[in-house]
């Protein structure tokens, strides 16, 4: 019972559990495009491997083997990157579970909901964000 009094205290959300459900249904469909992506990217990252040990449809000139050796590394950093953005997701997802979320981490203050609903992955407010400009 001290545990879940305990927990009932550190709840800091401004937002309500409805809110706060709201929140979560956009980040799940924010996920699931990222994943999608994920997945398109990880094909195509394979398909240029497979076609750079492919020596009869690799190009042997050496622009074109430096266009295809670029756009590989262009895929896998966007690769990265959305997995990077599926991880802040998934935190955000954590931070809803806790009961955390929309707390701005330098302020303390509420993020606004436009915000929120802008980049639902966000842990600071606009004025946060600004002043690290």
């Amino acid at each position: 019972m001290a545990k879940e009094e305990s927990k009932n205290e550190e709840r800091v959300s401004p937002y309500s559990d409805k809110e706060l459900e709201y929140f979560r249904e956009i980040i799940i469909k924010k996920m699931e495009e990222a994943e999608e992506e994920l997945n398109a990217l990880q094909r195509t990252l394979r398909e240029s491997m497979e076609n750079a040990s492919d020596e009869s449809a690799y190009s042997y000139h050496m622009a074109d083997a430096g266009t295809d050796a670029q756009e590989r590394e262009k895929t896998y950093m966007l690769f990265n990157r959305t997995r990077k953005f599926v991880k802040y997701l998934d935190d955000a997802l954590k931070r809803i579970d806790n009961k955390t979320y929309g707390v701005c981490k330098v302020t303390g203050k509420k993020i606004s909901k436009g915000r929120l609903e802008a980049v639902p992955h966000t842990q600071l407010s606009i004025e946060a964000k600004l002043k690290r400009r």
